[in-house]
């Protein structure tokens, strides 16, 4: 597995710095940091190249800071968590991110986030969110300390997503073997059907037997892989349910699928990763 961890000298990147001592040994882990230099918003008066000659003095100073912060970085690593190399991108911290996960080839972005919540993120952007919602790998967001991971609440919406984290796992991403609990949420919002449709409750019936064939099926299938897993249906609004879930429970991580809705359509519609991400209780890891 190659990693790389994201990194920019804040509390939650030293978290997602640690974290990657939970995850199996890595052929290559990369420590990144975005040097995102300003541009003058109005020219210097003076000589001729002054304000030339002053972004590349600030810039040089960015250079140094970052070159003394991945050196800081590299040291406090875990130990035997794979070769090491140091890597500094020019721009803003997403797209940095993105491309070095493309130019590395990236297995998966660890990475921390620190929670802007839902109005500030609509206006200044969440570094966090734009990597998960772009990148073309798994994205672990870490926006607490990681102090275990024994026990994994996985959230499935279909056979689909099931499949994808099931092929996950089954490559043994972390370093120890963890409990995981299946959910599948069920609304609870009446169905639309005509007035007098006799057989609501026989079809929501069906519903719930079905989902809890669907959770134990997948349950079944992480034991297959030596893992001790379990399977239960959860009832309401998909995000609030396993939120609810995660704070009852208290998981050390929260795996769950991404069906890659991007831009508007997000916007519009909605996602379930997204509305958990800004509410996790723990580290959300999700996988695409």
């Amino acid at each position: 597995m190659r990693l790389l961890v994201a990194v920019d000298g804040s509390d939650e990147s030293f978290h997602a710095l640690r974290a990657v001592g939970h995850l199996a040994r890595a052929e290559k882990l990369t420590v990144l940091n975005a040097l995102d230099v300003p541009i003058l918003a109005y020219p210097m008066g003076g000589e001729p190249g002054g304000a030339e000659e002053f972004s590349l003095s600030i810039q040089q100073i960015m250079q140094e800071d970052s070159e003394r912060l991945l050196n800081r970085v590299a040291s406090l690593l875990p130990m035997n968590t794979g070769p090491v190399s140091k890597q500094i991108e020019t721009g803003t911290p997403a797209e940095a991110i993105l491309a070095a996960a493309e130019k590395e080839k990236a297995d998966l972005i660890v990475l921390g986030s620190r929670g802007l919540g839902p109005v500030k993120e609509l206006l200044l952007g969440s570094v966090s969110h734009r990597v998960a919602t772009h990148a073309s790998c798994p994205t672990l967001i870490v926006n607490r300390p990681m102090r275990s991971l024994h026990r994994i609440l996985m959230a499935v919406e279909g056979p689909e997503d099931a499949a994808v984290l099931t092929k996950f796992l089954a490559a043994k991403p972390f370093k120890e073997t963890a409990e995981i609990t299946v959910v599948t949420v069920l609304p609870t919002a009446q169905p639309l059907f005509p007035p007098g449709f006799a057989k609501i409750d026989e079809l929501i019936e069906k519903s719930v037997v079905g989902g809890r064939a669907f959770v134990e099926d997948t349950a079944s299938a992480l034991c297959k892989l030596q893992y001790s897993a379990k399977g239960y249906i959860l009832m309401g609004a998909p995000a609030l349910a396993i939120l609810q879930e995660a704070e009852a429970s208290g998981p050390d991580l929260i795996l769950m699928g991404s069906h890659g809705r991007r831009g508007v359509t997000r916007f519009l519609l909605g996602s379930v990763s997204h509305a958990v991400l800004h509410r996790a209780p723990c580290p959300l890891l999700i996988v695409r």
